[in-house]
């Protein structure tokens, strides 16, 4: 990497750190956005690693993991370029709400241009004075509102080095997932940026395992990538990978009463809910339809017919991914220090 590294026409040199407010489209009031850059340079050379948070505006794990992130320690002896981006959708996160003023989803506008909506616009200075700089990247994300998701990767495990990321990264479950287009991830692969989507959590909420997971598995793969040394500590169970997915819907609409929790193994037949009417008369049972684990879930208590209640992995092995999903939990003790 050249000693000459920029971002918004501000240059960072080799040992420096600068946070940096990297303008956006105005709003019609005149306001001026920008959206926060925090960058650190190590003295030596090394790879160049995104990592940014809030692309939906109510999706707030990620702003305090990479809070937690830029404090840590462990940052002291880093090697190559971190560009940590708590906050890509300011306009959102002052809305509480996933969208941007337009609304439009900011992550299927990518690569976006310069020329065009506000979303297309946002997604490409992103593009351009982010994406394009780095070699890897890790986007943060929750479930949307009223949702849960279990602590996840999702990735491109067909390319072995971002399979490797993702193993390292540190959570029991690895989804292989599809590009969607007009998303970061498949905008960053068009880059050869290979990157990783943590999913954890429940949009406009703090999940504290969700975070300590999420600053871990950071570190985790900044050490993998030799960007930090390597750790002494060694997790005790290997990531079981999904190769397929699937929600689960409610065929009535009423009040639920959830049977299975987030984490849960289960099995073709199960019971995960049922769905009754005011009175408490049982209009639907919700059963699972394979065996798997469950990696998100609907939490609000009212359900309409035809909505998604229980997300779904699908895995062979299930005892040994539930025993690994204890094992992890454990990991995460309330003392860690980072």
């Amino acid at each position: 990497m050249d000693n000459l590294f920029e971002i918004g026409g501000i240059a960072v040199a080799r040992g420096e750190t600068r946070r940096i407010d990297l303008p956006v489209v105005r709003l019609y009031t005149d306001t001026e956005m920008a959206i926060p850059v925090y960058v650190q340079r190590g003295k030596k050379p090394g790879p160049t690693m995104f990592v940014c948070a809030a692309i939906h505006g109510d999706e707030l794990n990620g702003i305090e993991i990479i809070s937690r992130l830029i404090r840590s320690r462990a940052l002291k002896t880093l090697r190559g370029t971190l560009i940590a981006v708590p906050i890509v959708n300011v306009y959102g996160v002052l809305e509480q709400s996933r969208y941007l003023p337009d609304r439009r989803d900011l992550n299927r506008s990518f690569p976006g241009s310069a020329k065009g909506s506000l979303a297309a616009r946002m997604a490409h200075v992103f593009q351009t004075e982010i994406v394009s700089k780095c070699d890897y990247g890790i986007d943060l994300h929750t479930g949307a509102i009223h949702r849960s998701n279990l602590p996840q990767i999702r990735a491109n495990l067909d390319d072995d080095e971002t399979r490797a990321m993702a193993g390292a990264f540190g959570v029991p479950v690895l989804l292989n997932a599809t590009l969607r287009d007009g998303s970061l991830r498949a905008s960053a692969a068009d880059l050869g940026v290979r990157i990783l989507l943590y999913e954890a959590g429940e949009a406009l909420r703090f999940d504290e395992v969700c975070i300590r997971a999420g600053v871990r598995g950071i570190l985790n793969v900044l050490r993998h990538l030799k960007m930090l040394p390597a750790s002494r500590r060694k997790h005790s169970y290997e990531p079981y990978v999904a190769r397929r997915s699937g929600w689960l819907r409610a065929g009535d609409s009423g009040i639920v009463n959830h049977r299975k929790r987030l984490g849960d193994h289960v099995k073709n037949g199960d019971l995960l809910a049922t769905i009754a009417d005011p009175y408490g008369h049982e209009l639907d049972r919700v059963e699972c339809n394979a065996d798997g684990i469950i990696i998100g879930r609907q939490n609000i208590p009212l359900v309409q017919e035809g909505e998604a209640m229980y997300h779904i992995a699908y895995f062979r092995e299930l005892d040994e991914v539930a025993e690994n999903l204890g094992q992890w939990q454990d990991s995460l003790l309330p003392d860690e220090n980072f």
